[in-house]
Protein backbone atom coordinates (compact mmCIF):
# COMPACT_ATOMS: atom_id res chain seq x y z
CA UNK A 1 0.00 0.00 0.00
CA UNK A 2 1.26 3.50 -0.82
CA UNK A 3 2.41 5.68 2.06
CA UNK A 4 0.53 8.91 2.62
CA UNK A 5 1.54 12.39 3.72
CA UNK A 6 -0.34 15.51 4.70
CA UNK A 7 0.65 18.74 2.96
CA UNK A 8 -1.26 21.98 3.53
CA UNK A 9 -4.72 20.54 3.92
CA UNK A 10 -4.40 17.54 1.59
CA UNK A 11 -3.68 13.87 2.25
CA UNK A 12 -1.56 12.71 -0.68
CA UNK A 13 0.27 9.56 -1.77
CA UNK A 14 3.82 9.94 -0.48
CA UNK A 15 5.26 10.07 -4.02
CA UNK A 16 3.04 13.07 -4.85
CA UNK A 17 3.71 15.09 -1.69
CA UNK A 18 5.60 18.30 -2.54
CA UNK A 19 6.32 21.80 -1.28
CA UNK A 20 7.31 24.89 -3.28
CA UNK A 21 11.01 25.46 -4.05
CA UNK A 22 10.79 28.86 -2.33
CA UNK A 23 9.46 27.44 0.91
CA UNK A 24 11.49 29.09 3.67
CA UNK A 25 12.02 25.78 5.41
CA UNK A 26 13.93 24.61 2.35
CA UNK A 27 15.86 27.82 1.76
CA UNK A 28 16.57 29.09 5.29
CA UNK A 29 15.70 26.24 7.68
CA UNK A 30 13.02 28.71 8.79
CA UNK A 31 10.88 25.96 10.26
CA UNK A 32 10.27 23.83 13.33
CA UNK A 33 9.38 20.19 13.77
CA UNK A 34 8.22 17.55 16.24
CA UNK A 35 8.62 13.77 16.26
CA UNK A 36 6.09 11.81 18.27
CA UNK A 37 6.30 8.13 19.12
CA UNK A 38 3.41 5.95 17.94
CA UNK A 39 2.61 2.92 20.05
CA UNK A 40 -0.21 0.52 19.20
CA UNK A 41 -1.41 3.13 16.72
CA UNK A 42 -1.70 5.82 19.40
CA UNK A 43 0.31 9.00 19.95
CA UNK A 44 2.66 9.12 22.94
CA UNK A 45 2.88 12.37 24.92
CA UNK A 46 0.95 14.41 22.35
CA UNK A 47 0.12 17.14 24.89
CA UNK A 48 3.77 17.75 25.72
CA UNK A 49 4.79 17.72 22.06
CA UNK A 50 2.11 20.26 21.18
CA UNK A 51 3.23 22.51 24.04
CA UNK A 52 6.84 22.40 22.85
CA UNK A 53 5.74 23.00 19.26
CA UNK A 54 3.78 26.07 20.34
CA UNK A 55 6.82 27.40 22.19
CA UNK A 56 9.15 26.82 19.21
CA UNK A 57 6.74 28.60 16.85
CA UNK A 58 6.39 31.51 19.25
CA UNK A 59 10.17 31.88 19.59
CA UNK A 60 10.46 32.16 15.78
CA UNK A 61 7.31 34.28 15.47
CA UNK A 62 5.62 31.77 13.16
CA UNK A 63 1.84 31.59 13.44
CA UNK A 64 0.26 28.39 14.71
CA UNK A 65 -1.47 27.15 11.53
CA UNK A 66 -4.38 25.49 13.34
CA UNK A 67 -5.44 24.60 16.84
CA UNK A 68 -3.54 21.89 18.71
CA UNK A 69 -6.72 19.80 18.72
CA UNK A 70 -7.09 20.03 14.93
CA UNK A 71 -3.40 19.29 14.45
CA UNK A 72 -3.84 16.20 16.61
CA UNK A 73 -6.60 15.01 14.30
CA UNK A 74 -4.26 15.43 11.32
CA UNK A 75 -1.50 13.48 13.05
CA UNK A 76 -3.85 10.60 13.86
CA UNK A 77 -5.22 10.53 10.33
CA UNK A 78 -1.72 10.24 8.86
CA UNK A 79 -0.90 7.47 11.34
CA UNK A 80 -4.10 5.64 10.39
CA UNK A 81 -3.62 6.05 6.64
CA UNK A 82 -0.12 4.61 6.94
CA UNK A 83 -1.29 1.80 9.22
CA UNK A 84 1.37 2.53 11.81
CA UNK A 85 1.29 0.25 14.82
CA UNK A 86 4.71 1.07 16.24
CA UNK A 87 6.71 3.94 14.76
CA UNK A 88 6.76 7.69 14.60
CA UNK A 89 4.85 10.63 13.16
CA UNK A 90 6.81 13.66 11.93
CA UNK A 91 5.39 17.18 11.82
CA UNK A 92 7.10 20.16 10.20
CA UNK A 93 5.84 23.74 10.05
CA UNK A 94 7.72 26.41 8.08
CA UNK A 95 7.06 30.12 7.86
CA UNK A 96 5.71 29.54 4.36
CA UNK A 97 6.47 30.32 0.71
CA UNK A 98 7.79 33.72 -0.38
CA UNK A 99 10.34 35.39 -2.63
CA UNK A 100 13.80 34.68 -1.21
CA UNK A 101 14.66 37.41 1.28
CA UNK A 102 16.01 37.19 4.81
CA UNK A 103 13.34 39.45 6.30
CA UNK A 104 10.00 37.98 7.35
CA UNK A 105 7.57 37.95 4.42
CA UNK A 106 4.18 39.57 4.91
CA UNK A 107 0.83 37.81 4.55
CA UNK A 108 2.10 34.26 4.03
CA UNK A 109 0.59 31.09 5.44
CA UNK A 110 2.73 28.50 7.21
CA UNK A 111 3.52 25.28 5.37
CA UNK A 112 2.42 22.16 7.24
CA UNK A 113 3.78 18.71 6.42
CA UNK A 114 3.07 15.47 8.30
CA UNK A 115 4.53 12.04 7.54
CA UNK A 116 4.64 8.77 9.45
CA UNK A 117 6.63 5.56 9.27
CA UNK A 118 6.96 2.28 11.07
CA UNK A 119 9.94 1.37 13.24
CA UNK A 120 11.33 -2.07 13.97
CA UNK A 121 10.47 -2.60 17.62
CA UNK A 122 12.45 -5.83 17.78
CA UNK A 123 15.58 -4.13 16.45
CA UNK A 124 15.20 -1.24 18.88
CA UNK A 125 14.87 -3.68 21.76
CA UNK A 126 17.90 -5.64 20.60
CA UNK A 127 19.98 -2.44 20.54
CA UNK A 128 18.85 -1.58 24.06
CA UNK A 129 19.71 -5.08 25.29
CA UNK A 130 23.26 -4.72 23.95
CA UNK A 131 23.85 -1.00 24.43
CA UNK A 132 25.42 1.45 22.01
CA UNK A 133 28.74 3.24 21.58
CA UNK A 134 29.02 7.02 21.28
CA UNK A 135 31.83 9.45 20.48
CA UNK A 136 32.32 13.05 21.59
CA UNK A 137 32.42 16.00 19.17
CA UNK A 138 32.76 19.78 19.70
CA UNK A 139 29.41 21.53 20.10
CA UNK A 140 29.39 23.95 17.15
CA UNK A 141 25.64 24.55 17.00
CA UNK A 142 23.88 27.92 17.28
CA UNK A 143 23.00 29.28 20.70
CA UNK A 144 19.27 28.43 20.72
CA UNK A 145 19.08 24.67 20.33
CA UNK A 146 16.19 24.76 22.82
CA UNK A 147 14.08 25.75 19.80
CA UNK A 148 13.32 22.62 17.79
CA UNK A 149 14.22 23.95 14.34
CA UNK A 150 15.04 21.97 11.22
CA UNK A 151 18.52 23.58 11.11
CA UNK A 152 20.29 20.33 11.96
CA UNK A 153 23.45 20.35 9.83
CA UNK A 154 25.81 20.16 12.86
CA UNK A 155 23.76 17.22 14.12
CA UNK A 156 24.00 15.52 10.74
CA UNK A 157 27.78 15.93 10.68
CA UNK A 158 28.06 14.73 14.29
CA UNK A 159 26.04 11.59 13.59
CA UNK A 160 28.11 10.83 10.50
CA UNK A 161 31.31 11.32 12.49
CA UNK A 162 30.03 8.73 14.95
CA UNK A 163 29.25 6.27 12.17
CA UNK A 164 32.65 6.86 10.56
CA UNK A 165 34.27 6.01 13.91
CA UNK A 166 32.24 2.81 14.32
CA UNK A 167 29.82 4.24 16.88
CA UNK A 168 26.08 4.84 16.76
CA UNK A 169 25.74 8.38 18.11
CA UNK A 170 27.71 11.49 19.08
CA UNK A 171 27.67 13.54 22.27
CA UNK A 172 28.29 17.28 21.91
CA UNK A 173 30.86 18.86 24.24
CA UNK A 174 30.90 22.64 24.76
CA UNK A 175 33.94 24.94 25.00
CA UNK A 176 34.16 24.31 28.77
CA UNK A 177 34.36 20.55 28.29
CA UNK A 178 30.79 19.95 29.42
CA UNK A 179 28.58 17.41 27.65
CA UNK A 180 25.44 19.13 26.39
CA UNK A 181 23.44 16.42 24.61
CA UNK A 182 23.54 13.83 21.85
CA UNK A 183 22.98 14.44 18.14
CA UNK A 184 19.26 13.73 18.55
CA UNK A 185 18.82 12.80 22.21
CA UNK A 186 19.50 13.95 25.76
CA UNK A 187 22.59 12.52 27.50
CA UNK A 188 22.66 10.97 30.99
CA UNK A 189 25.11 9.27 33.33
CA UNK A 190 24.83 7.38 36.60
CA UNK A 191 27.64 8.32 38.97
CA UNK A 192 29.59 5.72 41.00
CA UNK A 193 27.46 6.60 44.05
CA UNK A 194 24.22 6.02 42.11
CA UNK A 195 23.10 9.58 41.28
CA UNK A 196 21.59 10.26 37.87
CA UNK A 197 22.97 13.33 36.12
CA UNK A 198 21.76 15.12 33.00
CA UNK A 199 22.39 18.62 31.69
CA UNK A 200 20.02 21.25 33.09
CA UNK A 201 17.52 22.57 30.56
CA UNK A 202 18.60 25.92 29.13
CA UNK A 203 19.33 27.34 25.68
CA UNK A 204 22.16 24.80 25.19
CA UNK A 205 19.95 21.71 24.95
CA UNK A 206 16.58 20.72 23.58
CA UNK A 207 14.13 20.10 26.45
CA UNK A 208 13.31 16.55 25.43
CA UNK A 209 9.82 15.19 25.99
CA UNK A 210 11.28 11.76 26.75
CA UNK A 211 13.70 13.50 29.13
CA UNK A 212 10.75 15.04 31.00
CA UNK A 213 8.94 11.72 31.34
CA UNK A 214 12.16 10.02 32.43
CA UNK A 215 12.50 12.59 35.21
CA UNK A 216 8.99 11.63 36.35
CA UNK A 217 9.94 7.95 36.37
CA UNK A 218 13.12 8.70 38.34
CA UNK A 219 11.15 10.53 41.04
CA UNK A 220 8.62 7.71 41.30
CA UNK A 221 11.37 5.12 41.66
CA UNK A 222 12.92 7.16 44.46
CA UNK A 223 16.21 7.73 42.65
CA UNK A 224 18.38 10.82 43.08
CA UNK A 225 18.82 13.11 40.08
CA UNK A 226 21.04 16.13 39.52
CA UNK A 227 20.31 18.46 36.60
CA UNK A 228 23.76 19.86 35.91
CA UNK A 229 26.57 19.72 33.43
CA UNK A 230 29.10 16.89 33.52
CA UNK A 231 32.48 16.56 31.84
CA UNK A 232 33.66 13.72 29.64
CA UNK A 233 36.01 12.44 32.34
CA UNK A 234 33.03 12.06 34.67
CA UNK A 235 31.17 10.20 31.95
CA UNK A 236 34.12 7.85 31.33
CA UNK A 237 34.12 6.96 35.04
CA UNK A 238 30.33 6.60 35.31
CA UNK A 239 28.62 3.46 36.54
CA UNK A 240 26.14 3.75 33.64
CA UNK A 241 25.33 6.05 30.75
CA UNK A 242 22.32 6.34 28.50
CA UNK A 243 20.42 8.70 26.22
CA UNK A 244 16.72 9.46 25.84
CA UNK A 245 14.64 10.36 22.80
CA UNK A 246 11.22 9.65 21.31
CA UNK A 247 12.61 7.08 18.87
CA UNK A 248 14.94 5.32 21.34
CA UNK A 249 13.10 5.81 24.66
CA UNK A 250 15.93 4.99 27.09
CA UNK A 251 18.99 3.69 25.22
CA UNK A 252 21.94 2.39 27.28
CA UNK A 253 25.39 3.64 26.30
CA UNK A 254 28.17 1.14 27.03
CA UNK A 255 31.15 2.87 25.41
CA UNK A 256 32.16 6.54 25.10
CA UNK A 257 35.18 7.45 22.97
CA UNK A 258 36.35 3.87 23.34
CA UNK A 259 36.06 3.93 27.15
CA UNK A 260 34.00 1.05 28.51
CA UNK A 261 31.25 2.30 30.82
CA UNK A 262 30.70 0.20 33.93
CA UNK A 263 31.00 -3.44 33.02
CA UNK A 264 30.31 -2.76 29.34
CA UNK A 265 26.69 -3.90 29.54
CA UNK A 266 23.38 -2.04 29.99
CA UNK A 267 23.06 -1.28 33.69
CA UNK A 268 20.12 -1.81 36.04
CA UNK A 269 19.12 1.87 36.22
CA UNK A 270 18.81 2.39 32.46
CA UNK A 271 17.10 -0.98 32.11
CA UNK A 272 14.55 -0.12 34.80
CA UNK A 273 13.84 3.32 33.34
CA UNK A 274 13.27 1.81 29.92
CA UNK A 275 10.98 -0.87 31.33
CA UNK A 276 8.89 1.59 33.35
CA UNK A 277 8.80 4.47 30.85
CA UNK A 278 5.43 3.85 29.20
CA UNK A 279 3.67 3.55 32.54
CA UNK A 280 4.26 7.29 32.94
CA UNK A 281 4.05 8.54 29.35
CA UNK A 282 0.71 9.88 28.15
CA UNK A 283 -0.79 7.70 25.43
CA UNK A 284 -3.85 8.93 23.60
Amino acid sequence: MSRYAYVNGRYLPFRDAKVHIEDRGYQFADAVYEVCEVRQGRLVDERRHMARLSRSLAELRIAMPMSARTLGIVLREVVAKNRIGYGLVYLQISRGVARRDLAFPQQVSPTVVVTARSLNQTRNGALAAKGIAVVSVPDNRWGRVDIKTVGLLPNVLARQTAIDRGARDAWFVDKDGIVTEAASANAWIVTPDGKLVTRHADHAILPGITRAVTLDVIKTLGLTVEERGFQLEEAYAAREAFETSATQIVMPVVRIDGHVIGDGKPGPVATALRREFHRYAEVG
